[in-house]
């Protein structure tokens, strides 16, 4: 069973539903602190599972348990960066709504376009912070998609949340932008690691409009309406 990083909600707060992050190629589980301190912080419990790819396996049955157990709360979500992403939807029904970021248009394999992990992290974010956070490493973001995963992009009829960098270099925008069911938002200037990017607050209050809007029912009642 993959282990998950986990983020509650405030002492005293009821907990307003779930969100379980599948973290994409090459991303550690921590590298979602902030967003699972900041999601919690409005009362959703987090749970982050690293690289769905490292075992895939594994991680489809950490994510059926986590779904399955009654002790967290409804509405329980799936967020996905990258091939998190494609792992969400190739889940099915079983969740209640999903939140799909930077969705990877498929690449030949063996092309590694990057040419180096100081690229790489040019292409991820531009977020000082983040960039501090993946620290040093091997090229990952252009490793080969799991069979499993590359045949996952179809249409949902889950409620769906997408969210993509319109400066996205690894999946540029207007490629992307068909693979995507339900509500697109493009983040200006976002690169691929849209949901820890140099807008991280501004898609993380996107995501939690979702939310709320989520919990009123699967159809997503609107809540603030502007005139």
């Amino acid at each position: 069973m993959t282990m998950t990083d986990v983020y509650d909600e405030p002492a005293g707060i009821a907990p307003r539903g779930t969100v379980i992050v599948a973290a994409g190629r090459g991303e550690h589980a921590g590298a979602y602190a902030r967003f699972g301190k900041r999601i919690s912080a409005d009362g959703y419990r987090v749970r982050v599972l690293p690289d769905v790819t490292a075992d895939l396996d594994a991680a489809f049955d950490t994510a059926g348990k986590l779904l399955a157990d009654d002790a967290l709360p409804g509405p329980k979500v799936i967020a996905g960066s990258d091939t998190g992403a494609l792992f969400a939807l190739a889940l099915g029904p079983r969740p209640d709504a999903l939140i799909l970021a930077g969705l990877p248009v498929a690449r030949p394999e063996g092309i590694n376009l990057l040419g180096g992990w100081e690229a790489e992290i040019e292409a991820r974010t531009a977020c000082p912070n983040h960039r501090r956070v993946l620290g040093d490493g091997a090229s990952t973001l252009l490793a080969p998609i799991p069979p499993a995963l590359s045949a996952a992009v179809e249409q949902t009829s889950l409620p769906t949340l997408g969210l993509h960098g319109d400066a996205d270099p690894i999946s540029p925008l207007d490629e992307a932008r068909p693979l995507y069911p339900g509500t697109l938002v493009a983040v200006a200037g976002g690169r691929h690691d849209v949901l820890n990017d140099v807008s991280h607050r501004t898609v993380a209050a996107t995501i939690v409009l979702f939310l709320e809007r989520l919990r009123l029912g699967p159809s997503l009642p609107v809540i603030a309406e502007a005139l």
